[in-house]
């Protein structure tokens, strides 16, 4: 589904939600370029929690950036479709081989502070991430691995236990909202 049918399908779950879903639509309209980088004001972007079959554990990867335990996801680079674009990124964050939706629907929308920070050697200025997020399944049985140039761990934590490994407190406000409606 392409992003803004997706977007103006998600069904808000709070007053705040329901202003930012209108404005990442005025957004998106006014941007022809929000699915790029290019856009140095705000782009979209695409993330997941990942939960396992038993849905009693999230992995998260350790971000390098942000110094906190984090959900996968990135830039939309061009592809409308987001739910892919969580799938991938939670594919080359993780190692994982098999990761599954547990819904083509998006459980978030959240706009996100980006602050200024230096990556591969070259200055990157503050912005906003339009993000849209999923819940993405997978195994834990699976092999993981991290992805140097973005994070420096990755594991399983219970989801009860998120809150002790999240540094970053705007993030934990968003995964307690999703947890909630999940």
């Amino acid at each position: 589904m392409d992003y803004l049918t997706a977007i103006t399908a998600f069904k808000p779950g709070s007053a705040q939600e329901q202003a930012d879903q209108q404005t990442f639509i005025r957004f998106i309209n006014n941007n022809p370029d929000v699915l790029l980088r290019e856009n140095k004001i705000a782009h979209l972007t695409s993330s997941a929690l990942i939960f396992n079959e038993a849905r009693d554990k999230l992995l998260m990867i350790y971000h390098n950036i942000y110094q906190s335990w984090s959900w996968t996801g990135g830039h939309a680079d061009g592809e409308p479709d987001l739910l892919q674009v969580a799938i991938r990124e939670a594919k080359e964050e993780t190692g994982l081989k098999q990761v599954t939706a547990t819904a083509d629907k998006i459980i978030s929308l959240d706009i996100l502070p980006v602050f200024g920070h230096v990556k591969n050697n070259q200055p990157v200025s503050a912005h906003l991430h339009l993000s849209v997020a999923y819940l993405l399944s997978a195994s834990e049985d699976e092999p993981l691995m991290i992805k140097p140039d973005e994070n420096s761990g990755v594991r399983w934590i219970a989801v009860n236990e998120l809150a002790n490994y999240v540094s970053e407190p705007h993030m934990q406000v968003v995964y307690d909202k999703i947890l909630n409606k999940h």
